[in-house]
């Protein structure tokens, strides 16, 4: 017997890129009856309405969350304005897709998590790479023990600094956004992912600030291993400090897991599609006008091809749309998982600060103090 699908009424709390992608996306979907937007600046949400088929705009997400219509809810506001939104959506008890992280800060990210299990929430976190049928396929061969016991899990992330540029300029307070924070948590979720049977339990880094220091009070790069009770090692890297010419328009990204009977290696740099143009494209993510040379699939939402989003943003928002509609599961990430990422690469943070290891889990007391 089929099931019959739950009609939609949703609220999209944010109205920049992701909002509008997630939003082009929800208003092709035959469940969804209702869309409305909260967006501060007018001027942008004079832009998105029509394209995402908004019923109802206004600037206040409290103002749309208490609409009779919503149902369900997108949270896509900026990163460090995350928990406003979702705490008055929990009030509301909808089920929530929510962008990573769930704060900013380690306290609200406790805090967060707890209310959304208090009030038995349906919500998962936005960490769009899970999609992709590369990583999927990956994970199921460690979850399958196709490598035996997995000892040694390595990843290399490189970004050019124009995100870093984006979010430096985006906040007051640099020292809350970091490297590892705000894209090396895309490296780390899968990875864990990968080792969710694993329990970590110190952690070491450090960190470099040469590019982003003197500019922005940021951090240009962090490196640093987590050590597994077992004796499994994670080795990480992170720099989005490449220079703006870096081919890769966001994220390149090599992982490599060794196990007991197996090996796994997985290149995810996007050089297998290279274009080389003499003039700046207007399709597709294009952030600045000097960069001629892109490797193609590098940003991690997805392409546009054929006037729509394809790709893993556009699959994850399809399934969850499933999940609230028709109670389909889907591999998006938990609000547990988002939480121990974002602790992790706190505690990464903060071990290359005081140059000094850092025992696992990280007390959002003791983050808040060495704050």
């Amino acid at each position: 017997m089929r099931t019959q699908a739950a009609e939609i009424g949703l609220a999209i709390i944010g109205g920049g890129r992701v909002g509008l992608f997630r939003g082009e996306v929800a208003n092709r979907h035959p469940a969804v009856k209702w869309i409305g937007l909260a967006e501060k600046n007018p001027n942008r949400a004079g832009e998105v309405a029509p394209r995402v088929g908004a019923d109802f705009v206004t600037q206040s997400h409290v103002e749309l969350l208490k609409r009779p219509e919503v149902t369900c809810a997108i949270i896509a506001t900026d990163e460090h304005l995350h928990v406003d939104p979702i705490m008055v959506a929990v009030e509301r008890g909808i089920p929530l897709l929510i962008e990573k992280p769930l704060a900013t800060d380690l306290a609200q990210s406790a805090k967060v998590l707890k209310a959304i299990k208090d009030a038995k929430v349906d919500a998962v976190v936005g960490y769009t790479q899970r999609f992709r049928r590369k990583w999927l396929a990956g994970k199921e061969k460690v979850r399958t023990n196709a490598l035996g016991d997995v000892t040694l899990v390595t990843s290399r992330a490189f970004m050019n600094r124009l995100v870093a540029i984006d979010n430096y300029k985006r906040t007051d307070d640099p020292k809350s956004i970091s490297p590892m924070v705000i894209s090396g948590t895309h490296a780390l979720d899968m990875c864990m992912w990968y080792l969710e049977a694993k329990t970590p339990v110190e952690c070491y880094a450090r960190s470099v600030d040469k590019v982003l220091g003197p500019l922005y009070q940021g951090i240009d790069a962090t490196a640093g291993m987590i050590m597994m009770s077992d004796g499994c090692i994670y080795h990480l890297n992170i720099s989005w400090a490449l220079p703006v010419t870096w081919p890769g328009a966001v994220y390149s990204l090599e992982v490599g897991i060794t196990g007991t009977d197996g090996v796994l290696t997985i290149d995810d740099t996007h050089r297998d599609m290279v274009l080389a143009v003499s003039k700046p494209q207007s399709e597709g993510y294009a952030p600045d006008q000097s960069r001629l040379v892109d490797f193609l699939g590098s940003y991690p939402p997805g392409d546009m091809a054929l006037g729509e989003l394809r790709g893993p943003m556009a699959d994850e928002t399809v399934s969850w749309l499933n999940r609230v509609a028709l109670g389909l599961p889907t591999p998006a990430a938990t609000i547990e998982q988002a939480h121990n990422n974002l602790m992790l690469t706190k505690a990464l943070d903060l071990s290359a600060k005081r140059k000094q290891p850092v025992k696992l889990p990280l007390d959002p007391d003791e983050e808040k103090r060495a704050a």
